[in-house]
């Protein structure tokens, strides 16, 4: 059985305030031409449909016409919601658009329940875990623990058991949206750290024949079964060498990965990321191939030079994102506090200004831990906000 699997659309989403609804559309275009060319069976799309929980209406109408086109096709589509998603909101009409072959799996009650395919080889069982907040669904699943690993594990014991009711050699497929250990994040996902941990093993998915994950942009194989197809487009310059695609893979009679193709996706435009003095910028013929390209310029001049987007502009006329960052020493108390902060994440923040505010002592386990919390509740008080908000 063929598979063409593809997540993180996020249909709605702005490049550095580009509008992408027309890139989006015509990655879809493809993603339809794909399936029919290709002979794909079954199309994965596992998680972030939408960029926001409440998206814009000009992206609901292009999901709209997504659904109808791979309805038109006649090949089923399993998906689900991912962690930009409201569960609640892409949820809405499931029953119906099931009839059409386009099965939405948003709902964590749903996890053991998988869509049952069938070829000359018997049947394969797809179950659909959307992305699951470990402080809101554990209870519900009954893990140990509210952590990602904890509650994906009580996941899988529900697909697992399930699988071992059905008929021997039934195949299995499982989507989730989350971020398996090994794989590469990009500067565009949200964070969805809990405990200080966002990562879980990619064992946790023992005992299914292929794993088509979501949340992850970039394009990767944890191991030959568990595999990221990455973002159809880039959301952010940090993905400026990544190559998007997504995967084609071949099931085998016996539950083996037979084939796994990677399908490169239309982009809008090249990325590029240059850095140096302005003038030289400028006037570097090198730098040539990236004068059609959407560009973040690093301007090291030791002062910040006059009107440099202006400038810019001139020989790169797609500049979208200008960052300054002199030359100078590294202790150099002229540096900006942005500077100081640069690729530090809350917790270490928030941990450095303990040492500050005690003269060099930064905090204890304990105090570490009380940090972790306080941070893992304000996350999940968003959550739930935009949960509530996409119910309204």
């Amino acid at each position: 059985m063929r598979f063409l699997h593809t997540s993180d659309w996020h249909l709605g989403r702005s490049f550095h305030r580009v509008s992408l609804l027309d890139a989006q559309s015509a990655f879809l275009d493809h993603l339809v031409a794909t399936v029919r060319e290709r002979d794909v069976d079954a199309v994965l799309v596992a998680g972030d449909v939408y960029d926001r929980a409440v998206p814009p209406l000009s992206a609901v109408e292009l999901f709209d016409t997504a659904l109808h086109r791979l309805a038109e096709a006649g090949v089923p589509t399993v998906m689900i919601s991912g962690n930009h998603d409201s569960a609640r909101r892409l949820g809405v009409g499931a029953g119906l658009i099931e009839r059409a072959g386009v099965h939405l799996r948003t709902d964590p009650a749903g996890i053991g329940t998988p869509v049952v395919l069938a070829d000359a080889h018997g049947d394969v069982a797809l179950y659909g875990l959307p992305y699951l907040e470990p402080a809101l669904v554990r209870e519900r699943l009954g893990a140990a623990k509210a952590g990602h690993e904890s509650v994906l594990s009580a996941a899988m014991d529900q697909v697992r058991a399930d699988l071992a009711a059905r008929p021997a050699g039934t195949r299995s497929v499982v989507l989730a949206h989350a971020f398996v250990a090994g794989g590469e994040p990009s500067d565009s996902e949200r964070d969805i750290t809990v405990g200080g941990v966002s990562a879980v093993p990619a064992g946790v998915f023992d005992g299914v024949d292929y794993v088509a994950l979501g949340h992850l942009h970039g394009s990767q194989t944890v191991t030959p079964r568990v595999r990221y197809s990455g973002s159809p487009l880039a959301y952010s310059f940090s993905e400026v060498h990544h190559r998007k695609t997504m995967w084609l893979i071949d099931l085998g009679p016996d539950g083996a990965i037979e084939a796994a193709e990677r399908i490169d996706c239309p982009a809008p435009r090249a990325l590029a990321r240059i850095r140096g003095r302005l003038d030289d910028l400028l006037a570097d013929p090198a730098l040539v191939r990236h004068e059609e390209a959407w560009v973040e310029a690093t301007l090291t001049d030791p002062v910040r030079p006059s009107e440099p987007m202006v400038r810019l502009a001139e020989r790169f006329p797609h500049t979208l994102h200008l960052v300054f960052d002199p030359e100078r020493a590294e202790d150099d108390p002229s540096a900006s506090y942005a500077e100081r902060l640069r690729d530090r994440s809350d917790q270490q923040i928030a941990e450095d200004f303990v040492a500050h505010v005690r003269g060099g002592a930064g905090p204890d386990d304990t105090e570490r831990t009380v940090l972790y919390g306080a941070f893992d509740d304000v996350r999940v008080d968003a959550a739930a906000t935009e949960r509530e908000v996409g119910a309204r």
